[in-house]
């Protein structure tokens, strides 16, 4: 969904617990890593995927982009959740001049809002596997109102919003430029979030099948905050050992790797119904991201549940790192919560 035109992007993800910014440089030794910078933002400013106080969101998006000197005002964002649909659906072969109207014509068959609610965009992604006659598209829609929203925050954070992508695809961006194996493959892209789960099944770089669950770390802090009476403020300090005398850390480890195995069951469920639609096809690889990869026992669990290799993924491995600007112990924290800012920085505003 492109607003603007220029060439240059920095990314922006803006996540429900924290934002983070990437801009990158392509010179003719590769990618290079300019600037990347993360900041927490208050439990309830987003909620959802909904912005509840956009001024205070703007401003924080602002402090981030002056402490990380980024001068740059066009940015690709992204969002995802049950706001946001993707489909990939089945069409008969047509010329291009009348795709367009045919998408749109179908596309409200596909999507659970009021077709005039949202907005559509779309991919033709080849040949149907079953017919010559059909192809398949990958269709998008997010809902408006949606859109909206981050278009006024972005604008009061005195920034221009040049794409809205989506998480999944973001993520994806990423992986696709990293130096790992083969990618004939299928890989499952796991990101885990504080309040949800993006999942996106690959093969060649094409997806196979994307869902979205509202798993996510922010469940930790709310059982935390039920079982002691805190507030979830107050139960992000406990997690982070500031309030050992009421919170124990026997009791967070107990609560986390519930979590961690509550997550590993719907993530199983996800690649049991995958490989039950296939004949010979299975998962063979899993890439982690997000913050749910700190959680003890989460990438465990997938070991066991799933005959599939596990890794926690690192966008930096794609870039050129100044390692005085971004030393190991920094990078170490931030890989897996970086690929979504560096998906949208690779994009530019005449990608498709």
């Amino acid at each position: 969904m492109i607003f603007g035109k220029k060439d240059h992007l920095v990314g922006l993800d803006i996540g429900s617990s924290s934002i983070k910014v990437a801009e990158l440089k392509v010179t003719g030794k590769g990618r290079v890593l300019t600037k990347f910078g993360m900041s927490p933002i208050a439990p309830g400013i987003i909620v959802e995927g909904r912005i509840m106080d956009t001024e205070k969101l703007a401003h924080d998006i602002k402090t981030l982009f002056k402490s990380q000197k980024i001068r740059q005002k066009n940015v690709a964002i992204s969002t995802g959740g049950h706001s946001v649909v993707i489909k990939t659906i089945n069409i008969s072969s047509r010329p291009d001049k009348d795709l367009h109207d045919t998408i749109f014509s179908e596309a409200e068959q596909y999507i659970p809002y009021d077709i005039d609610d949202v907005n559509i965009d779309y991919q033709v992604l080849g040949e149907s596997e079953f017919s010559l006659d059909q192809m398949n598209v990958l269709l998008v829609a997010v809902k408006r109102d949606l859109v909206a929203e981050y278009i006024d925050l972005i604008h009061l954070a005195g920034l221009n919003p040049k794409i809205i992508d989506v998480d999944t695809f973001a993520l994806q961006n990423t992986y696709e430029i990293l130096p790992y194996e083969s990618r004939e493959k299928i890989t499952l892209l796991i990101d885990v979030g504080a309040s949800k789960t993006s999942l996106n099944i690959l093969k060649a770089n094409s997806s196979l099948m994307m869902r979205d669950t509202v798993s996510g770390t922010n469940q930790i802090l709310e059982e935390i905050a039920s079982r002691f009476e805190l507030t979830l403020d107050e139960a992000e300090k406990a997690v982070n050992g500031e309030l050992k005398d009421i919170v124990g850390q026997d009791s967070i480890r107990e609560i986390s790797l519930k979590t961690a195995q509550s997550w590993c069951s719907e993530i199983c469920e996800v690649v049991n119904t995958y490989q039950s639609g296939t004949n010979d096809e299975r998962v063979e690889k899993i890439v982690l991201s997000g913050g749910g990869v700190f959680i003890d026992g989460f990438k465990d669990c997938l070991l066991s549940e799933l005959e599939a290799d596990v890794s926690i993924i690192n966008p930096f491995e794609a870039l050129i790192v100044n390692e005085k600007q971004f030393p190991d112990s920094f990078i170490a924290k931030a890989a897996p919560l970086a690929p979504i800012a560096i998906g949208l920085a690779l994009r530019r505003v005449d990608d498709k």
